[in-house]
């Protein structure tokens, strides 16, 4: 799969994404899925979440499985109804119908990818052959580069995090084989353990290639070491969060300075970009190592690093052997998965990696109705009054903050549904060729459409998620929230649900978006989308003091054994969690002040409201997923964002009659209010 370039998290997304369809049979709250043996004060996710736990175990194609999931798999049935119609029709060549339909096809011709190998590959394991010195080996990473290979490195577009109406350059750290750093650099047990696997797992792959065993084993390990340098060099994950740290705005000639043993002019020349005079050199740390590794290591040792992340890179497209291998160690080891997906479903992945938006377009036509738009943009609206007098009644902030805030605030961008304009894929060559050719191209051509965007005017049109996903997100560079029309169904929208629900479900989602323009990272962006301090230094020491107090709740989480939140990583998302729900509350209390509401299958309004969040985040994980995640992403799992906000929210603690010293009511010298 094709990754979006980002120097920051992001678009600072809501969870994990999938697809998923705009239909569903489900209305309401289904009572069936709550835990009654758990006190809804003790323990609110498993009250209202714990039989539904019980009764969906994690499919063993799967790492973890929750409502998100669940959508998704009524998604595959829309998409793969779309593409089998795509690949069974007579398209016009070169209409989107033909582009998708032969890359779907091409995906499902498992007789053809079996007797091709590794064969696609062939013209790139003799390149990487025929190196011969490190001036050959520089010269073919950029045209890997240049080509969508980011191999050793990131270098794509992004919007100047001081001047955000500009796309720039970055460069950014890379080159590892395993998700993080931390992965390298642990010392205890499993850390190690995973290392024996992964190096295991390289030096199958490079056999498989038709490297002797021998050799393979001392390649696995060579890289392994390679690697290791790389991540010891490298920012970790919670560093990565301070924009600041992915921006050095530089001219090349200063980074070659930096770098001797790479040339700069030479990557921006392949990419066919010689006009790019400066780039951001985000991580200097990381490529005074790279540059080192050019410099001191041998090119047996590069070439055999070059094949490990090409086959790495290709493996999910070629032969079952090969496929087999990569899920043996990315699912089974790293995640826990017990099983492969079917073929089918891993195609419409790829379909959606390469032509999302072409396949976005039929999706849409296919299941999202105006009337959905329309409320939604209504509920923003709500819920952006709502954090309007949040903002003006704020007691901690001064008025100089306050107005910079206000700014900020006027200047939101809501996105609803699906672009107003779709990406044209006319350019973009896809037949009835192998498989991974198809990838190829599908990656090279989104690639160059990156590239040249490079010193140009942001194009605000443009959308950083598909439609068809589950997933919304904030791009505190545009100062844009983006709501896709996958998500605007049930359990989170539902056009026939009470508003209390409704509020509670995608009205939290809508506020957590919207609270990232405030949240420990967001709120260093301006109205303009600059990364600019604005607020004065007493507010800011005020804003870390009720923040530290989060992180703090956070940390005392205990996922699975002795393991923790991380407080500070996942700080964010809490906040937009946090300040999210709180918005959302608001606005439905407004929207709904002169109306009479009634119980609903023996739930208060208010409990109505708290089930709607609580029930978007039922989810469950393998032991390794969890535990991935927990070094990885900034999210904190799933149970804790329900419990972790709720303990800070008075109206929670009214709805259920929760009292002080209940687990789900934080003690008044612990509570958290920051928006």
């Amino acid at each position: 799969m094709t990754s979006r370039f980002r120097p920051l998290a992001a678009a600072i997304t809501l969870a994990l994404s999938f697809t998923v369809t705009a239909k569903s049979n489900e209305r309401g709250l289904d009572k069936a899925n709550f835990d009654p043996s758990v006190a809804a004060c003790t323990d609110f996710y498993q009250f209202a979440n714990g039989n539904w736990e019980k009764n969906n175990p994690i499919p063993d194609a799967y790492s973890s499985w929750g409502m998100m999931n669940e959508l998704s798999e009524r998604n595959l049935a829309v998409l793969h109804q779309i593409l089998d119609d795509a690949a069974n029709a007579k398209a016009k060549p070169g209409s989107t119908q033909q582009k998708i339909g032969d890359f779907y096809a091409a995906a499902m011709d498992e007789a053809g990818i079996e007797k091709a190998g590794f064969d696609p590959l062939k013209p790139d394991l003799a390149e990487i052959d025929a190196l011969k010195d490190s001036a050959g080996l520089v010269a073919l990473i950029n045209r890997w580069h240049a080509n969508g290979l980011s191999v050793l490195f990131g270098f794509g577009k992004e919007a100047d995090l001081k001047n955000s109406a500009m796309n720039i350059a970055y460069a950014t750290q890379g080159g590892l084989g395993m998700p993080d750093r931390d992965y390298y650099t642990k010392d205890d047990p499993d850390s190690k353990t995973l290392r024996d696997k992964y190096v295991a797992h390289v030096e199958r792959m490079l056999t498989m290639l038709g490297t002797d065993a021998t050799q393979a084993k001392r390649d696995a390990d060579a890289i392994m070491a390679l690697e290791t340098r790389l991540a010891k060099a490298s920012l970790t994950q919670l560093e990565l969060r301070d924009p600041n740290k992915s921006y050095n705005l530089v001219a090349l000639d200063v980074a070659n300075k930096a770098m001797p043993h790479y040339d700069w002019n030479a990557l921006v020349a392949a990419i066919g970009r010689k006009d790019i005079a400066t780039f951001s050199f985000s991580h200097p740390a990381f490529f005074a190592e790279m540059d080192k590794a050019l410099a001191d290591t041998p090119i047996a040792t590069w070439q055999a690093y070059l094949r490990w992340h090409l086959i790495d890179t290709a493996a999910p497209y070629l032969s079952k052997s090969f496929v087999d291998a990569d899920f043996d160690f990315s699912g089974r080891t790293l995640r826990g998965a017990k099983e492969l997906r079917p073929r089918w479903k891993r195609a419409v992945d790829a379909v959606n990696a390469n032509l999302g938006e072409a396949l976005g377009e039929l999706f849409v036509a296919k299941t999202f109705p105006p009337e959905a738009k329309a409320e939604m943009l209504t509920l923003v609206q709500n819920l952006l009054k709502a954090l309007k007098h949040r903002l003006q009644n704020l007691d901690w902030m001064s008025e100089a903050t306050k107005q910079e805030a206000m700014a900020k605030f006027a200047t939101f961008t809501p996105k609803i549904g699906y672009p107003d304009q779709w990406r044209d894929y006319a350019k973009l060559e896809i037949g009835k060729q192998h498989y991974w050719h198809n990838v190829r191209a599908g990656i090279t051509f989104e690639t160059k459409r990156q590239f040249a965007q490079i010193g140009q005017p942001v194009d605000k049109a443009e959308w950083g998620m598909l439609p068809q996903t589950v997933n919304a997100y904030y791009n505190p560079l545009a100062n844009e929230i983006v709501f896709p029309a996958a998500i605007l169904q049930p359990p989170y929208f539902d056009l026939k649900a009470d508003a209390a629900l409704n509020y509670g479900a995608i009205g939290g989602v809508i506020g957590h978006e919207i609270m990232h323009g405030f949240d420990d990272q967001g709120s260093q962006f301006d109205a303009k989308g600059n990364l600019r301090m604005w607020w004065t230094d007493e507010d800011r020491a005020k804003f870390n003091e009720r923040t530290a107090k989060l992180v703090k709740q956070f940390d005392g989480f205990v996922a699975i054994d002795d393991l923790h939140v991380n407080g500070k990583l996942t700080l964010g998302e809490n906040i937009g969690d946090l300040g999210g729900l709180l918005i959302a509350y608001d606005a439905w209390r407004a929207a709904t002040e002169n109306q009479r509401l009634m119980p609903i299958d023996g739930l208060t309004p208010d409990q109505r409201f708290f089930h709607g969040w609580a029930q978007g985040w039922r989810r469950m994980h393998t032991e390794q997923d969890l535990k991935l995640r927990l070094n990885t992403d900034v999210h904190a799992p799933a149970k804790f964002r329900v419990l972790g906000p709720y303990a800070n929210i008075d109206a929670f603690a009214t709805a259920f009659d929760c009292k002080a010293g209940d687990k789900m009511v934080a003690r008044p010298d612990e509570k958290v209010v920051i928006w």
